[in-house]
């Protein structure tokens, strides 16, 4: 059985209006700006989160918080950052080459420090475009060292790989060179003061 009310009104389904009664409709300048600043707001939580990442990464690692690095075993106490991944490493082209510098001082050195620096440039807002390349560098090396493209390891065993090219690694290098293009560090960071010193607004490259 079919109703027809309306035989000259178009039925269709039509979301209800949000505006109060006799309220004029938002400007499209207006809802530009509303969409920008949502936008920043996105980028600079997602900055504050992806910090937070690598700077708890530092903290674990250096202080042995029992998380990622059992009590006992950080930095601090004599343990390595880079000897038990670096070690372990089983499949790719450089499983040698990770091997050699599994536990080397200087190995942990530049580990940690990119963790460090990275942690802080995001949490603080400045320095982005260092610390996307910085983070995309690590994240390379790791993605390297566990090879996703590999179906089975050195000795034969599956990798159980889950994608032959995207993973965690992929998707903070992305993450990275995001927020430093869209210059996330002006919202809810120091982005603009860091800007406006005299040494970063004459090399860019520091912004």
């Amino acid at each position: 059985m079919a109703v027809h009310d309306h035989p000259h009104r178009h039925q269709g389904f039509r979301f209800p209006s949000l505006r109060r009664a006799g309220t004029a409709p938002a400007s499209a300048d207006e809802t530009t700006a509303a969409a920008t600043a949502t936008r920043a707001y996105v980028f600079a939580g997602l900055r504050l989160l992806t910090g937070f990442v690598f700077l708890w990464a530092f903290l674990d690692k250096t202080f042995g918080l029992g998380y990622a690095t059992p009590s006992g075993k950080g930095w601090i106490d004599g343990g390595s950052p880079t000897k038990g991944f670096l070690s372990g490493v089983t499949v790719g082209p450089m499983e040698s080459t990770f091997h050699d510098w599994a536990g080397a001082a200087w190995a942990n050195w530049l580990f940690m420090l990119g963790l460090l620096g990275v942690g802080l440039a995001l949490i603080l807002g400045i320095g982005l475009r260092l610390a996307a390349v910085a983070g995309t560098a690590m994240m390379a090396l790791m993605w390297i060292a566990e090879w996703p493209p590999a179906q089975h390891l050195s000795d034969g065993s599956p990798s159980m790989s889950t994608n032959p090219f995207v993973d965690y690694h992929l998707i903070y290098a992305v993450v990275l060179i995001a927020l430093a293009a869209a210059g996330a560090g002006a919202t809810w960071g120091l982005g603009r003061a860091w800007a406006r010193l005299p040494f970063v607004s004459r090399n860019r490259w520091l912004l």
